[in-house]
């Protein structure tokens, strides 16, 4: 191991001794500080951004001020991690709480503050410190993040970036001031650490891909679910594991509701990343726009039918594409990662359950019905960690995140998120 990484992992078990008897309130103060610094400075952070990894700015200036939201829930929040008495026979008979120590993130490109302090804040409120390890197109968002929180006024050693290829995750995590890993990317960097993770009895939570399924029935608000369902596929460039992937349509609706999609689908045309009037902009790198291009065309060959065509016009940017997808077509069990959404027709309730069910993700799903059984069928029995009704997928602060089956294990945001990385210890005895 590099001597500056293994010295900045020892500054961050050091900086934990002191940090985890801060008390909690204190950690607060310093969190609104933090963002407040980024609220007032969204243009400029959102600007690294853009210009590492192609995000319009509109997209990148409202994900710094996301961030900032987040934190002062956060700065706002109730201390659920007091020590808890509880009743018995004992005269120490509590639940305390106790921080594990330093946890590295491994934190992917495609919301590059978001993620990070997504994970990082409720990590650093419980008492631990963090350790980065960024995608390696975004480290100035790795570094912009630690001076926004150095200015605020934390101890250096709360939170490092450290700039290191994916190779290093491994010596990282196995040293033994790293107590735990919190992962958001693919399904086999997921299964790599997670393996790594075990092996060393250490933590870990993952937050992976998605297949989002978009459902809209005849009694839905169409105009509404037609603009929500293609912002949805196309932020981001498509970039977004929450991103509405499959679009699972009443065939009662197909012939109202498909044209306004379309027409919709074709507004969003590439324009330049830095214009605040920019909708959708090249993907982040050539490779994953090679991979999302033959990801396309398997589909075609195992009998997709195009809708309307992914036209790749650089190295980076397409013309968005749509294609109609029928039930065991492989593509399904994959994620797209860009500008190309797919189509389903389904004939009931139960038929549109199915399809949205039979993939290995498990995410996030959205339902558009106005009545109330229906909804409550897809509340119960879709398989994923968030159902939507009448609304996108997004990330709220408020509301617990995660997924299942393919899609990871473990809590960001919400209160339950303080947890993730803490000991519940008794405290029992006279």
């Amino acid at each position: 191991m590099e001597q500056l990484i293994e010295n900045k992992l020892i500054q961050a078990d050091k900086t934990f001794s002191e940090w985890r008897k801060v008390p909690f309130e204190e950690k607060q103060k310093l969190i609104a500080k933090a963002a407040e610094i980024l609220k007032n400075n969204s243009e400029k952070f959102g600007r690294i951004i853009t210009a590492e990894m192609n995000k319009p700015i509109s997209e990148s200036t409202a994900e710094v001020e996301k961030c900032a939201l987040m934190m002062n829930y956060y700065a706002d929040a109730e201390n659920i991690l007091k020590p808890e008495k509880v009743e018995s026979e004992f005269s120490y008979s509590e639940v305390h709480y106790v921080p594990k120590g330093v946890i590295l993130g491994v934190m992917p490109w495609n919301f590059p503050f978001w993620q990070v302090l997504r994970f990082a804040v409720p990590a650093v409120l419980a008492g631990n410190t963090v350790v980065l390890k960024h995608a390696s197109i975004c480290f100035g968002s790795g570094n912009a993040i630690v001076e926004v929180l150095l200015e605020a006024g934390f101890p250096e050693g709360v939170f490092q970036n450290l700039e290191v290829g994916h190779k290093a995750v491994k010596e990282i995590l196995e040293h033994d001031a790293v107590k735990g890993v919190s992962l958001t990317g693919s399904g086999k960097a997921g299964g790599e650490v997670a393996s790594i993770a075990g092996l060393n009895i250490k933590k870990s939570l993952l937050e992976l891909g998605g297949s989002d399924a978009f459902i809209i029935f005849d009694d839905a608000d169409l105009d509404e679910a037609v603009k929500a369902g293609v912002k949805s596929r196309l932020q981001n460039c498509g970039q977004t594991c929450t991103a509405a992937k499959r679009f699972i349509i009443d065939e009662k609706i197909e012939d109202e509701f498909l044209p306004k999609f379309i027409e919709e689908y074709k507004t969003y045309e590439v324009g330049d990343p830095l214009n605040k009037e920019t909708k959708l902009s090249g993907m982040a790198r050539p490779d994953l726009a090679d991979e999302l291009e033959a990801q396309f065309n398997r589909a075609l060959e195992n009998g997709a039918e195009i809708i309307i065509p992914l036209e790749r016009i650089s190295e980076i940017e397409f013309k968005p594409g749509l294609i109609r997808v029928q039930e065991g077509n492989p593509i399904l069990k994959e994620e797209l990662f860009g500008p190309l959404g797919m189509v389903m027709i389904a004939k009931s309730d139960e038929e549109a359950l199915q399809m949205a069910n039979d993939i290995p993700f498990g995410l996030s799903n959205s339902v558009w019905t106005a009545n109330k059984e229906r909804q409550l069928f897809f509340i119960e029995n879709l398989e994923s960690g968030t159902v939507n009704i009448n609304r996108m997928t997004s990330s709220d602060p408020r509301f617990p995140f995660g997924g299942s089956k393919a899609s990871g294990y473990g809590t960001e945001l919400s209160l339950l998120a303080l947890k993730e990385f803490v000991t519940a210890r008794t405290i029992v005895g006279n």
